[in-house]
């Protein structure tokens, strides 16, 4: 009997957390192959293919391809790819095997990639990642939701993921992760917004003391960085999400406008970014300080640069 050790892992998306997860499960000796829409472009498939040569990780021609030989398939992309990558793989998926969908995507979203991959004979799981991965890495908590979350969790918490079945009913997991998007990608999005108001007034020394003093619990000095550099480097992907946290919102009758907002600073930043105002425009890296005080200051500078364009 195939045990899931000897599982055949195919990773559509190979971006940080594709990588991650690629890293941890190879050096278990688990079979990983991967597809990522930027191997089919010139100036990003050779970081992609140098990191799997590394790693002994098998790229794959496209998700149709990967899913063709793969026991156990992670949907890792962005948003906006969620259903679509379930209609990529879904004519080719193996009867039996077991899709997780890692996707920060609201519940419609979920059950509509659900439907193609339980239709085509194969067992489709939603997975919602309750916080960053990176510190975590695999064994960041994960919760897992469908009718074949019971069966899935135990198996892949022996390659070193940390599963929880959230429900047999499909949505619950990802409204969980949505609704805690609301608050944390929008705290991101307000500590950005005030913290740079305040650097232009130079009142952000007095505006952190008062933060400090009504929420003593937060290092916000140590905060803000952290928001800053991950904004910075995936607001792209983040502004997705919460444009998904935002449908969340939206079928239950009220109006996102907190979510809506929060996506369009997300989106904000990655422009400034995509632009290189935080760095050599194209690096793997955008930003280049772990000072917010610095990431501040180039955000004002672009918007007096674009106050003075005609």
């Amino acid at each position: 009997m195939k045990t899931a050790m000897n599982w055949k892992v195919g990773l559509v998306g190979y971006g940080e957390v594709g990588r991650i997860l690629a890293e941890d499960l190879r050096a278990l000796g688990v079979v990983v192959s991967a597809y990522d829409l930027k191997l089919d472009q010139a100036d990003t498939a050779a970081a992609l293919q140098a990191h799997a040569a590394q790693h002994g990780v098998v790229l794959a021609a496209s998700s149709a391809a990967l899913a063709a030989t793969s026991d156990f398939i992670i949907s890792a992309v962005t948003a906006s790819q969620t259903v679509l990558v379930a209609q990529a793989c879904a004519p080719t998926v193996q009867p039996g095997a077991f899709f997780l969908d890692f996707n920060s995507a609201s519940p419609g979203a979920k059950q509509r990639a659900s439907a193609l991959i339980d239709a085509a004979g194969a067992r489709y799981v939603e997975g919602a990642v309750m916080t960053s991965i990176p510190p975590y890495r695999i064994k960041v908590p994960l919760l897992l939701g469908g009718a074949f979350a019971a069966a899935l969790a135990p198996l892949i918490n022996t390659l070193g993921f940390a599963a929880k079945v959230a429900s047999d009913r499909l949505g619950v997991a990802s409204a969980t992760k949505m609704c805690r998007s609301v608050m944390i990608k929008g705290l991101e999005a307000m500590v950005i917004e005030s913290f740079t108001t305040a650097r232009h007034y130079g009142v952000e020394d007095a505006v952190l003391a008062s933060l400090s003093e009504t929420f003593p619990g937060i290092d916000w000095e140590k905060q803000a960085s952290y928001f800053f550099q991950r904004v910075i480097e995936h607001g792209r992907r983040r502004s997705e999400e919460v444009r998904e946290v935002a449908q969340t919102v939206r079928d239950t009758g009220l109006t996102p406008w907190s979510a809506m907002g929060t996506a369009e600073r997300q989106a904000w930043v990655a422009d400034c970014a995509d632009h290189g105002w935080f760095g050599e425009k194209g690096t793997p890296e955008f930003a280049r300080s772990a000072n917010w005080r610095v990431e501040a200051d180039r955000m004002l500078a672009r918007v007096r640069a674009q106050a003075l364009t005609p």
